[in-house]
């Protein structure tokens, strides 16, 4: 079986998701292409296939683009059905010239899947995988059904119609795709995201020091809901605590944030670590007692799974699939979203838990990933996604 996945850079250091996904298929047999804009990150795993480029220049550009129509002519089959369809939907030949330049490297390639990575991808390509006789497979992770769709209502009313199978990450973003339209036209499937549980596992801490030890990962985007988060710390400080915490990952809110941190009086209790490397990250976790993700919009979020493999006490909002990666009061607590006072109780409440407590909430949270969210059970899920 050829599957082809279409994403939009090629998997970075903290997308493990995706290799440990791809590794599963080519190990089952499967073949695997990657069709990218870019592979910056100079990925190797599988074939990585560029889309063509935008130039500024018009006359390369248009010499560009007359190179790849030409090189289409041996795969006339599969265009002429693309443009056929992509007429019979309305589309204009403006939209579908650029369509054909855009996805020229998947018509030159054999496939029986072609998945989109994520939901937007998929737009403006519903038509692709049938015109190559394929299946199409689209998953859908968060901002793009959570976000997307309330800036493009209908957006994605073609793709309802058109996709063979969908992917999901929590039963919450499911219960999104039918806010926006969908209706049943095809199956989904949920597959949670997994980590590698021998790796991030549990290490020996003090349940909680002084000062108290707290950390996230994420994006700077306010989607992380961090300014949310520096509200409730500053009324921690103002109860008398003492802590330390540290926010791994870059963004285009680092400036927002760090005046927040002044404003609150936080400057000297945060840290801005920015990106790290996987090895930098789990000695950070390995430092930390507890772990926040107070989000806005939330796929799912591998962090949280890694904290709780390593034994921090999690603390995180009802934000989408949150709720399904942490069960309150039995592996860590949910927060309803956009109260810095009642995160602010819930920190200083499991502060006060007693030891006893901690190790409980721990202890099951540890098992409980490394039964649900292990690398080895995600990939043959996505075996049986592909061979039903």
């Amino acid at each position: 079986m050829i599957i082809g996945v279409v994403l939009g850079s090629a998997p970075g250091y903290s997308e493990t998701f995706f290799s440990s996904k791809i590794q599963g298929l080519q190990q089952s047999g499967h073949q695997v292409l990657l069709f990218s804009g870019d592979n910056s990150n100079d990925f190797k795993l599988c074939p990585v296939i560029l889309f063509p480029k935008q130039y500024q220049s018009r006359f390369k550009q248009a010499v560009i683009l007359i190179w790849v129509y030409l090189s289409l002519l041996p795969f006339f089959k599969s265009v002429f059905k693309f443009v056929k369809m992509e007429r019979h939907d309305g589309i204009s030949w403006i939209r579908i010239s650029k369509s054909l330049y855009s996805y020229a490297p998947i018509f030159k390639n054999k496939l029986d899947w072609l998945h989109f990575g994520f939901g937007t991808l998929a737009l403006g390509g519903e038509n692709l995988a049938a015109s190559k006789q394929a299946k199409m497979a689209v998953s859908f992770r968060g901002f793009d059904i959570g976000v997307y769709p309330i800036k493009h209502p209908h957006c994605y009313r073609r793709l309802w119609d058109k996709v063979f199978k969908i992917h999901v990450i929590s039963d919450d973003i499911a219960q999104l795709t039918y806010q926006h339209g969908f209706k049943d036209q095809a199956p989904i499937v949920k597959i949670t995201p997994a980590i590698d549980t021998k790796y991030f596992s549990e290490s020996n801490k003090t349940l909680i020091d002084t000062p108290i030890q707290m950390v996230t990962i994420a994006r700077l985007h306010w989607k992380k809901g961090l300014n949310y988060t520096l509200e409730a710390l500053s009324i921690l400080k103002k109860a008398g605590f003492s802590f330390q915490y540290r926010i791994i990952g870059t963004g285009s809110e680092i400036e927002t944030l760090k005046f927040t941190c002044y404003q609150l009086g936080l400057e000297k209790e945060v840290l801005f670590l920015g990106k790290l490397a996987h090895l930098e990250v789990k000695q950070q976790l390995e430092q930390s007692q507890i772990y926040i993700q107070y989000s806005v919009q939330e796929g799912f979020c591998n962090a949280v799974l890694e904290a709780q493999a390593m034994g921090l006490l999690c603390v995180v909002s009802d934000a989408e699939g949150l709720q399904e990666n942490v069960l309150h009061n039995q592996t860590g607590w949910v927060v309803p979203k956009r109260q810095p006072q009642l995160l602010a109780d819930k920190i200083i409440e499991v502060i006060e838990l007693t030891e006893a407590k901690k190790k409980h909430i721990i202890e099951r949270a540890i098992l409980r990933v490394k039964k649900e969210f292990n690398i080895q059970k995600q990939q043959q899920e996505f075996l049986h996604f592909y061979e039903e």
